[in-house]
């Protein structure tokens, strides 16, 4: 009968602990633009907070996007502009374009 109970409170702990940190352990997307700036993604520079006063309609950043920025900043412990610039320059590399602009392909003409 006591083992029955410790594994009844047991599986009761394991519930409710699931449901406290349900959001860390399953991360929903952010949506909408005020979900988005107050995740803290939001600058001077790229100023989510006017759409939100403008009651801007549109359904906020791209999921993708928003996910890789949230990743970056995290990881790397930095604000929001510096990990949208992370994450543009990595976009670049991989289509082979160095952060200045030009193509790092040594036969790609660049002047003529």
């Amino acid at each position: 009968m006591l083992f029955y109970l410790s594994i009844l409170a047991a599986l009761a702990l394991f519930l409710m602990l699931t449901f406290r940190y349900r959001a860390s352990l399953l991360p929903h997307p952010l949506a909408t633009f005020s979900q988005q700036v107050g995740a803290g993604m939001t600058s001077a520079d790229f100023d989510l907070e006017a759409n939100v006063r403008d009651e801007d309609t549109r359904a906020g950043l791209d999921e993708q996007g928003t996910r890789e920025i949230m990743d970056i900043m995290r990881r790397e412990r930095v604000n929001f502009d510096q990990a949208r610039l992370i994450r543009h320059n990595r976009i670049l590399a991989q289509n082979g374009i160095d952060p200045s602009g030009m193509p790092m392909d040594s036969k790609a003409v660049t002047r003529l």
